[in-house]
């Protein structure tokens, strides 16, 4: 957390349409001829805060200076700076989040606090935000990424992440035991913390004590004790696991499991009475298995530790208020059918025997994008018993691990994304765009090609 605390209001100040209006009132502020760097960072702020961004990039170039918002997963253009107002900018910024202003040739990563009027931003309860920092040296002075960590715009409810229905039974149903690892994989940006904040609430309870250790803690939630890495201090995810089983805890959530003594300390929580959430960077569900192997845990464990692994990633959703339906072709028809007949059972095949499909066309609600808002497409596989046999032979492979997940009616990410433009909520072109090209002839046997 920086050493000050910038105060943002904005209850009757600005209203923002959409990215172009963003835009437009950067520019207005340019043209002044006598304008604060308060004024422009209230501006960029307000901007972000109102479109729901995750992210702002501030980034030098030859002559004048980028400035760019993250929305729904992709960078959009709002406007340049001078190199002038640049300066002002970053300094101000470093004071904010506790930086120091004379080094700008190694990397520094700090935190500040964003206080507006309550009721200000649409959508949003909240009265403060934290913004985390972080600064890089470039070719033409430092690039700022400031990460807007907005609880306002997070689906803290389990049944809002985008499970189908299925997948969601499952996933209940090992939240309620009392012991066991439930993973999630998937690469940076793919909301697996979102998912993890959103077990946790769940689980909650006042006759729990459940501790988290964090690198760093994202959001803050009642209930649960928190607790962040400081490796400066010697409190690693190691180090911290330890502490923490000393504490009586019934739930642990560890950020991310990167090494074998952490995964080690994580499978003996798990198999001593603990309910055990983390995180992996595999590329899919199947890789978690031979990734923990791979970290050095011996396979015979793997097997009674693991209850649940849930691979995520995120897409855009259509915009409600333009998205256009198209015509199902007799092509489409014969892929959907031959789809839906592959399908495990487990999946309920009735929501999607008269399906509506739609294709993006932008409006000023959605900035021209015709996309608003981003849901998850997921993976699971069940570790249950007739998994273990598998794991304590000696020649286990990612393959046979893949054989043994559809035989117990596992779905792909490619399935799950199809499946949810069969139901409405996003385009084909937005699951190739995530998933990668769409292997029709693949549904049949179960498997995809999506990474």
């Amino acid at each position: 957390m920086g050493k000050e605390i910038f105060q943002l209001k904005i209850s009757n100040k600005f209203s923002f349409l959409n990215l172009k209006d963003f835009s437009s009132k950067i520019d207005e502020l340019k043209k002044r001829k006598e304008t604060t760097t308060s004024e422009f960072l209230e501006i960029i702020f307000a901007g972000a805060l109102f479109l729901k961004a995750s992210d702002i990039h501030i980034e030098p170039l030859r002559n004048e200076v980028s400035l760019r918002v993250r929305l729904d997963g992709l960078l959009y253009d709002i406007s340049f700076i001078s190199l002038e107002v640049y300066k002002y900018l970053i300094n101000r910024i470093k004071i904010l989040a506790g930086l120091k202003i004379n080094i700008s040739d190694i990397a520094q990563d700090g935190r500040f606090t964003v206080f507006y009027d309550q009721g200000a931003i649409p959508g949003s309860s909240e009265a403060e935000i934290e913004i985390r920092t972080s600064t890089n040296p470039s070719e033409f002075g430092e690039s700022i990424v400031l990460r807007i960590l907005n609880p306002g715009v997070i689906a803290w409810e389990f049944e809002s992440l985008g499970f189908r229905e299925d997948d969601l039974d499952i996933a209940l149903k090992e939240l309620k035991k009392p012991n066991g690892a439930i993973l999630v994989t998937g690469p940076t940006g793919s909301g697996k913390t979102t998912t993890l904040y959103a077990f946790l609430k769940k689980v909650r309870t006042s006759e729990k004590k459940i501790i988290t250790i964090e690198d760093p803690i994202e959001y803050h939630l009642s209930g649960v004790q928190q607790t962040q890495v400081n490796e400066q201090a010697g409190y690693t995810f190691e180090n911290g696991l330890k502490s923490i089983l000393r504490q009586d805890p019934d739930v642990i959530l560890i950020g991310e499991i990167r090494d074998l003594a952490t995964a080690e300390i994580a499978i003996h929580a798990a198999l001593t009475g603990h309910l055990v959430f983390s995180t992996l960077h595999t590329n899919d569900a199947i890789g978690a298995i031979p990734r923990l192997i791979d970290l050095g845990i011996n396979p015979q464990l793997i097997g009674p530790a693991l209850n649940l692994i849930i691979a995520q990633r995120l897409l855009r959703r259509l915009c409600d208020n333009c998205k256009e339906e198209i015509e199902i072709t007799k092509e489409i028809s014969d892929k959907i059918k031959i789809l839906l007949t592959s399908l495990s059972v487990r999946v309920n095949k009735e929501n999607y025997k008269n399906p509506k499909i739609y294709k993006p066309k932008g409006c000023e609600e959605c900035s021209g994008t015709g996309y608003k808002g981003r849901v998850g497409i997921y993976e699971l596989f069940q570790v249950n018993r007739d998994f273990d046999n598998l794991l304590m032979s000696d020649n286990i492979s990612e393959s046979k691990v893949e054989e043994q997940a559809i035989s117990q009616g596992f779905v792909c990410f490619q399935i799950d994304g199809i499946l949810k433009v069969l139901n409405g909520i996003t385009s084909f072109d937005e699951v190739e765009r995530i998933t990668g090209p769409l292997y029709w002839s693949l549904f049949s046997e179960g498997r995809s090609r999506s990474g």
